[in-house]
């Protein structure tokens, strides 16, 4: 539950689509590659060494803003297009390139930029130039192709029409800046692209994609001066062109009012906007600091938080170029007063303008978004995001820029920005209150009598320049090498040097189970013990723990799963607040008070929310009646917890010998056991370690079940089923390997392209194992208009039955080794994801180079032990289906 709370503002701020504090990164600019081509292309290389990995961020600066009147997705619908091939490359051909390369392929559009990225082994580099520099050059769009993305557009379109706080964010935008091009997102409308033809689109590209009017990125391992010479061989001949005038942004004044949406979350939302400035004012630094004051945890805002009054409140900030959005957010639970908690709101804000900010927050604002400079080093594809968020939205020459317009800001700065923009005279108020979702019914059945026709396609001739590239097939050579020991007291410590910034990261876990060690009646209590971390320690109160953090710039987050990030220089001290908050809470009797309270509150809103009735209805197709999965907190249990309760818990779950640290950074292996020692090494076990696995189950039925949601207008379905194998089997390599040509690889997936490119029923389709030491399971997952349910479950079936019945093709086969083999690189191109990938391997007792294990598994399968795997262990007439969406009629 708390993780719900903690996880709103960024839900909200999400919709913005902006990388508003991506572009905080420095980078040594000697080591930074920057040209422009006769034709107008300007072209920055920034190497970093993480890992064998490259990321490609080509930005248009053209988006919504652009599009002609009255129809508002143009930009959009061009960046689907891109996929659907162009002269020289055909859609199967570069959803082939794709899924070989391994890598990470997608787009979004803004309101004034749209990103094409691509991240792949470094060797691949070549590939990914070639794919977009024909991209530059021109597009297929014929009527026929544009019809069939239509369709999957549109399902698009339904999605997040389906999301309340997206419905909230498109009124504000409508609101807060009524008569500019920042009126209408990027997404577009129906009937606007039921309006919208090929030739529309092919025009566009024409207008706006070209080399002046762009700017590409490339990060990593990469050699920059033999990459530009790539970049000018395969861009330098594209003609530049004339750029039509952009559309001005004449802002108008705004007044006050009030909107009143439901919300399927399960508590309400207050939100008071701002508009404030954009990220090329001057004042965008500012704005930034003048966030994360408001914001913080030690702020006034945040106080309503352990005074009861809210169950959580906060303030976020994004921008567009020419102008931004700030807005102070608060939670309340179901049925609870959102009047009151504005009226909190404002009052706050309102000294915070009498009074000024505070001069500390103000200072420890300006430290942590300088550390966060150096965080952003820490994952390649996140650097090249950087640099491309300075350079395309911001108009920065490098994202140090923003580094010094940080340093500059003063506390007058943030009290004049305050002043200008926090007016309650020109604010836009929505209340967001939650709507229950109707009970979970049994579903009328949706397998249809539909027939589908026509095999998988066949092998794809691929163009000279990839097919030379991608004839590799090898187990990649890992830049990874742990250093592993356990310590006196049984945690297994796990360090993994790395250079490319000045930080250190620390992730850890205790194995545990809420289901299993959570006494009888006392269902919840793991979620109060959660709230309370937040409290401080029993040596420093919440602010005084808050402040120390502050002070050297470091996150920590406690619990079952616990994490520190800190500036290298303050690994020591960093270690020493984790420790004391994960084993010496303070647990204090007036904040538990006040969490138990928040804990019911939220709960009650929760057991009639629609996606929890989502999930619950998933589990409970899947296991038995009175199985430990199904136990359930509820507001009046978790009124009858005691402290007690919540210390006895701690106590038990919280064990040494349960538990695996990853430390990852700037940090030598001695370094960090003698850190972790000095922190950790006096935390001791008592009594037998629990056993914390489920016990297996028997195979689930087949069933239907649909949970109401009037706020949807798009169904979310999930197709089930639990598995007679687990994380240990050999099969589960097989079944692996299938799933990528099944559903995995996207692009070039079965799934996707009888789904979405074919019959245009879904937007995106996923299937996944979830794989478990006792229990696992297989989901297909798809969200599409109500009455495509029936015909896109016969589609899943139908192709989960040509896996079982025929060995899948050979080029399916050597696509689904090389999207697997070359994307284990990708999983070392961040700290983070090094870290999780030794973590998950630790606490599951695989070996850590299980990554490279599996690679040679993959290599060595045929197409007859995919199908007998499949066989085995699949049941496509015993899917559970669940659907959440509009109630049936």
């Amino acid at each position: 539950m708390r993780k719900i709370l903690r996880g709103l503002p960024a839900l909200l701020a999400g919709l913005l689509l902006l990388p508003a504090l991506a572009a905080a990164h420095t980078q040594p600019n000697d080591d930074v590659l920057r040209a422009t081509l006769s034709n107008g292309l300007r072209v920055v290389i920034v190497p970093d060494r993480l890992a064998p990995v490259v990321t490609t961020e080509i930005n248009y600066r053209v988006g919504s803003n652009e599009a002609p009147v009255g129809y508002p997705g143009t930009a959009h619908a061009l960046e689907h297009m891109m996929f659907r091939g162009s002269p020289g490359l055909s859609k199967d051909q570069l959803s082939a390139i794709a899924a070989a390369m391994g890598g990470g392929f997608n787009a979004d559009t803004t309101q004034t930029v749209t990103q094409y990225f691509f991240t792949v082994p470094a060797a691949d580099l070549d590939v990914a130039l070639h794919i977009e520099s024909l991209r530059m050059r021109g597009i297929n769009v014929a009527p026929a192709q544009w019809a069939q993305e239509r369709g999957a557009i549109e399902q698009e379109v339904s999605r997040d029409l389906s999301n309340p706080e997206y419905v909230f964010y498109s009124q504000l935008l409508a609101t807060m800046f009524k008569g500019t091009p920042y009126a209408h997102d990027a997404l577009g409308t129906r009937p606007s692209f039921n309006k919208t033809t090929a030739a529309m689109i092919k025009h566009f590209h024409r207008t706006w994609y070209v080399p002046n009017d762009a700017i590409l990125v490339i990060a990593g391992d990469v050699d920059p001066a033999a990459a530009l010479a790539r970049v000018k061989a395969l861009f330098g001949d594209i003609p530049s062109r004339p750029l039509p005038t952009r559309p001005a942004v004449a802002l108008q004044p705004v007044s006050a009012q009030t909107l009143k949406l439901p919300t399927d979350l399960p508590v309400g939302l207050v939100a008071v906007s701002y508009r404030m400035p954009g990220m090329t004012a001057k004042d965008y630094a500012a704005s930034m600091i003048l966030a994360d004051v408001l914001g913080s945890q030690r702020g006034s805002l945040y106080a309503l938080v352990p005074q009861g009054k809210a169950l959580f409140a906060g303030f976020q900030y994004a921008a567009f170029p020419g102008a931004g959005l700030g807005f102070a957010i608060g939670a309340f639970p179901k049925g609870g007063d959102a009047q009151a908690l504005l009226a909190e709101i404002d009052t706050t804000l309102a000294a915070t303008l009498k009074n000024g900010v505070p001069a500390d927050l103000v200072a420890a604002a300006k430290r942590n978004a300088i550390a966060r400079l150096e965080f952003q080093k820490n994952s390649i594809s996140g650097l090249a995001n950087a640099w491309s968020s300075a350079l395309a939205f911001q108009g920065l020459q490098s994202p140090d820029a923003m580094k010094g317009a940080i340093e500059a800001v003063t506390v007058a700065d943030v009290d004049r920005v305050a002043r200008a923009a926090l007016d309650p005279q020109h604010a836009i108020t929505a209340i967001l209150t939650p709507q229950s979702s109707g009970k979970p019914i049994a579903g009328k059945g949706f397998g249809g009598a539909e027939s589908f026709g026509g095999a998988p396609e066949g092998a794809v001739k691929l163009p000279v320049w990839a097919e030379r590239a991608l004839s590799r097939l090898e187990v990649p050579a890992s830049t990874v090498h742990p250093t592993v020991t356990t310590l006196a007291n049984g945690i297994k410590l796990i360090v993994q040097p790395e250079n490319v910034s000045d930080t250190v990261q620390v992730y850890g876990a205790i194995r545990s189970n809420a289901d299993l060690q959570t006494p009888p009646g006392q269902d919840g209590v793991g979620s109060v013990l959660g709230g309370l971390f937040e409290y401080g320690t029993r040596h420093l109160d919440r602010l005084a723990y808050l402040k120390a953090l502050d002070d050297i710039s470091a996150n920590v987050g406690a619990g079952t799963s616990f994490s520190l990030a800190v500036p290298a220089a303050h690994f020591a001290r960093g270690m020493q607040l984790l420790a004391d908050d994960e084993l010496h809470p303070a647990l204090p009797p007036q904040a538990f008070a006040v969490v138990q309270m928040q804990t019911a509150r939220a709960l009650a809103g929760e057991l009639e929310s629609p996606g929890y009735l989502y999930g619950r209805a998933i589990t409970k197709a899947l296991v038995p009646a009175h199985d430990p999965t199904l136990r359930e907190a509820t507001p009046q249990g978790v009124m009858k917890l005691s402290l007690a309760d919540v210390k006895a818990y701690h106590a038990k779950v919280f064990r040494p010998d349960m538990t695996t640290i990853v430390v990852i950074g700037k940090v030598t292996p001695a370094e960090a056991k003698r850190v972790v020692t000095q922190t950790f090494g006096s935390w001791k076990a008592q009594g037998p370690k629990p056993d914390v696995e489920l016990a297996p189950i028997p195979p689930n039925a087949p069933s239907q079940a649909v949970v109401p949601d009037t706020t949807s207008l798009q169904d979310s379905v999930a197709l089930v089923q639990n598995l007679g194998l687990n994380l240990k089997s050999p099969d589960r390599y097989a079944l692996n390997l299938g799933n990528q040509v099944l559903g995995g690889g996207f692009y070039a997936s079965r799934l996707y392209r009888d789904l979405r490119e074919k019959s245009g029923l879904v937007y995106t389709v996923g299937t996944a194992f979830d794989w478990g030491l006792t229990r696992s399971r297989y989901s297909v997952n798809y969200g599409c208009d109500p009455d495509k349910v029936a015909q896109a479950r016969a589609l899943v079936v139908r192709d989960l039955k040509q896996m079982q019945e025929q060995p899948v093709t050979p080029t399916e086969l050597t696509r689904a080794k090389a999207l697997l083999i070359r994307s284990i690189p990708l999983g070392e191109s961040s700290t983070g994801s090094i870290a999780g990938r030794l973590l998950y391997y630790a606490q599951m007792g695989l070996p850590l180079n299980e990554s490279t294990l599996a690679a040679r598994h993959y290599l060595a399968l045929t197409a007859p032990e995919v199908q007998a795997a499949f066989k085995a262990w699949l049941r496509p007439d015993h899917l559970a289906t669940v659907v959440k969406g509009p109630a049936p009629k």
